[in-house]
């Protein structure tokens, strides 16, 4: 059994899976609703990308990451939510880098930064974005200008 390790330390997760739909006829009101419902359901991430299937048919391959346990329950919401008729799904390892999270202090209010830590040096920082943006819209200011503003607070 592999140890399980703090969600934030650095680690390898061996028992990661990729799974993967082609979807040629569905509505893309209901792409949205499939991916809350995968990521409600425990998926580490769900993504989509526009494909030609046979025949020039175009299409959206959606995949999802997700720990090989939570298999049953997105292949249920995948043949449930989408028009497929079959799921692809492959072992993969992720390797996973330390994070950590600090508050920057803007002229507008505090930001929660994610930053990534390799061998205890940050290499990556992220600021949250639904704290952005909210201090976007309740400032009526450019997104671009608050994303700035913490950066040079780093």
């Amino acid at each position: 059994m592999e140890r399980k390790h703090p969600p934030n330390e650095e680690h390898i997760d061996r028992e990661m899976v990729k799974m993967e739909v082609n979807l040629d006829d569905i509505s893309g009101e209901w792409l949205g609703f499939v991916m809350d419902r995968l990521f409600d359901a425990g998926a580490n991430d769900v993504f989509y990308s526009p494909i030609y299937m046979k025949k020039n048919r175009p299409g959206i391959l959606l995949q999802l990451l997700c720990a090989a346990s939570a298999i049953p329950k997105m292949k249920d919401i995948l043949l449930a939510e989408t028009t497929t008729l079959g799921i692809r799904y492959y072992p993969l390892t992720v390797h996973r880098m330390e994070r950590t999270f600090t508050q920057v202090e803007t002229e507008w209010g505090a930001v929660t930064v994610k930053q990534g830590l390799r061998n205890g040096e940050v290499f990556q920082s992220s600021p949250e974005y639904e704290m952005c943006k909210k201090i976007a819209e309740e400032n009526n200011i450019p997104l671009k200008q608050v994303y700035q503003a913490v950066w040079k607070r780093l």
